[in-house]
C-alpha cells in the first residue's frame, strides 16, 4: 500500500487585522455554498483563533 506524502507545515504568518473586520468578511449572500464550505469556515476560524494567541 502506498503512503501519503507529508507536506511541510506552512509557517504561521500574521493575518491582516483589517481584512478580518466584520464589514469586509464574506458572509450571507456571498458565503460559500459548496460541499466543503463548512469545513473551510471551521479552518478559517481555527486560523483566526491561533493567530490571536
Amino acid at each position: 500500500m502506498k503512503r501519503a506524502k507529508t507536506r511541510p507545515r506552512r509557517p504561521i504568518k500574521p493575518r491582516n487585522p483589517l481584512a478580518l473586520a466584520p464589514l469586509l468578511q464574506k458572509g450571507g449572500a456571498h458565503q460559500r455554498q459548496d460541499k466543503r464550505a463548512s469545513r473551510a469556515r471551521q479552518k478559517a476560524a481555527l486560523r483566526r483563533r491561533t493567530d490571536e494567541a
